[in-house]
């Protein structure tokens, strides 16, 4: 009986005896030695200041020549998602997204305004006001620490509590202000009575200053602790302002007792 011949053809020549080779999968890029399932999320569109929380953690070494503090201070540094953000964006302080949310929810910043910053080191805030004004605009700012130049803005160094302060900003400033912030914060003791006392008093001196420079419907914006000493401040600002609010950004960090003042429609004396 005749055999049915194979359609396949037998191999020859070098290839004879190897196997087809398969794709082999990089399990060590993958967390269960699987590919992993691509898939795409609906995202939300983020406020200005928000930061993505879910980066992997940096852990920080102890070392013998670093205190504990130091090495604590580090590693919340280096695993705060708002630090890494500002690196990414060009700030040069994550305190810029506490004023990014400010702005955001209260309009303070407009083109062309004029704006003063106390407590202006490292340059965060003088980054974001002077992108948001424009080369229309003017931004000035003090502090008894050195920094870098802004692009936009003039800054004086010099202590804000020196009596000659005040009236050399005005003179820099040129006309009257249509925001004032104050970031100031004196260095804390860690005894939070005498700290919240402390962070009041330079609110008020600030708050001094803005009446003087404040143009009509002009704004103040203003750091505080949480407290119940700042009922002068505030009676003060009721007065001077249509309207006058507290707020904590996102952008603050959790465990700081910080939050921020904001008053906007100055009343100017006639």
């Amino acid at each position: 009986m005749e055999r049915r011949k194979s359609s396949s053809k037998p191999q020859t020549g070098p290839n004879l005896g190897r196997r087809k080779r398969v794709k082999k999968t990089n399990i060590s890029k993958t967390a269960l030695g699987e590919e992993p399932e691509k898939r795409q999320r609906k995202k939300s569109a983020p406020m200005r200041g928000d930061a993505n929380p879910r980066a992997l953690k940096v852990n920080v070494k102890t070392s013998k020549f670093r205190e504990l503090g130091s090495t604590l201070w580090l590693r919340r540094q280096l695993n705060d998602p708002y630090v890494r953000k500002a690196k990414a964006l060009g700030y040069r302080s994550r305190a810029a997204f506490k004023l990014l949310e400010l702005d955001e929810k209260f309009s303070l910043l407009k083109p062309g305004a004029r704006v003063v910053d106390l407590g202006c080191a490292p340059g965060g805030w003088c980054q974001v006001v002077a992108k948001a004004v424009g080369s229309k605009g003017k931004v000035v700012g003090i502090d008894y620490l050195a920094m870098p130049v802004v692009a936009g803005t003039d800054v004086l160094e010099m202590d804000f509590l020196d009596e000659a302060a005040p009236a050399r900003l005005t003179q820099m400033l040129g006309a009257e202000a249509d925001l004032v912030l104050s970031d100031m914060a004196e260095p804390t003791t860690g005894h939070k009575s005498t700290d919240h006392l402390r962070i009041v008093a330079l609110a008020e001196v600030a708050l001094d200053f803005a009446e003087d420079v404040l143009a009509p419907g002009g704004a103040f914006v203003c750091k505080v602790f949480a407290g119940g000493a700042e009922g002068e401040l505030l009676a003060r600002l009721r007065q001077k302002f249509t309207t006058v609010k507290h707020a904590k950004p996102k952008a603050s960090r959790s465990g700081s007792a910080e939050k921020y003042v904001v008053a906007v429609g100055f009343r100017k004396k006639p």
